[in-house]
């Protein structure tokens, strides 16, 4: 099966304009998801898919791959199918342009389900939660999944409702991490699906997903991220680059 990582990245921001090139320890963001995503051994090609010259260019310069795309797109799950749409491809994985410290375990676990499951379409992954600042914090989404560990249900609410159990830490809260991998079948098919009110109600467009019946492998990941969506974003995540 032919796998490959498409990088979504816009230049514009409201709260942090040009940030996937955003200098982190000398290099620009993109560059740092760019880099971790080649050493993930799944992917047989990793592109950047962006409708800015300007990030076209800086990729070209640290030597990346990079397709142009329309400037309509209002999600980068659109910019992916429109670079994925002629290729001779099977799985896709979908990694944020604003996480730099994706690990490139993540991706192959995404990658292997559903090279391994044939009757999987769509996969994310998910971290647990303890701080109870993260678990109120509206923009940290959560997500709730069954006993075999498919989505239920993702919210920017606290979910599950842990507030009237007798020890809050038996009912473990769970990250989404914003990460996923599909079948290019479902992908293509998945942009003529209509928006559903609860993906307009969470501004979370994998509702969609569930809400038409499709199921969402979400896999356990050990490994956190920190996206870069403010200047104080920048700071943390320097200094998370720098211990590493």
């Amino acid at each position: 099966m032919r796998i490959i990582g498409v990088i979504p990245a816009r230049y514009g921001s409201s709260r942090l304009p040009g940030k996937p090139l955003v200098e982190l320890c000398g290099k620009p963001m993109i560059q740092h998801i760019y880099e971790r995503c080649k050493q993930a051994h799944l992917l047989e090609e990793v592109i950047v898919a962006t409708d800015d010259d300007r990030i076209a260019r800086a990729v070209k310069e640290f030597g990346g791959t990079v397709t142009l795309t329309s400037a309509q797109h209002t999600s980068g799950t659109d910019r992916i199918i429109e670079v994925v749409a002629d290729m001779d491809v099977d799985i896709i994985v979908n990694i944020q342009g604003d996480e730099p410290l994706i690990h490139p375990a993540m991706i192959n676990d995404l990658a292997a389900a559903l090279r391994d499951d044939p009757a999987l379409v769509m996969a994310t992954l998910k971290y647990p939660l303890h701080k109870p600042g993260d678990i109120q914090n509206s923009n940290i989404v959560k997500v709730v999944t069954d006993k075999d560990g498919f989505a239920l249900y993702f919210s920017r609410s606290p979910i599950p409702n842990t507030s009237r159990h007798s020890d809050p830490a038996a009912v473990p809260v769970f990250k989404h991490i914003g990460m996923y991998a599909y079948t290019k079948n479902f992908l293509v098919s998945f942009k003529h699906l209509k928006s559903s009110k609860l993906e307009m109600a969470e501004s979370l467009e994998q509702l969609r997903a569930l809400d038409h019946g499709f199921r969402i492998k979400v896999l356990e990941t050990k490994y956190n991220t920190v996206g870069v969506d403010t200047p104080e974003d920048i700071n943390t995540v320097t200094s998370l680059l720098q211990r590493q």
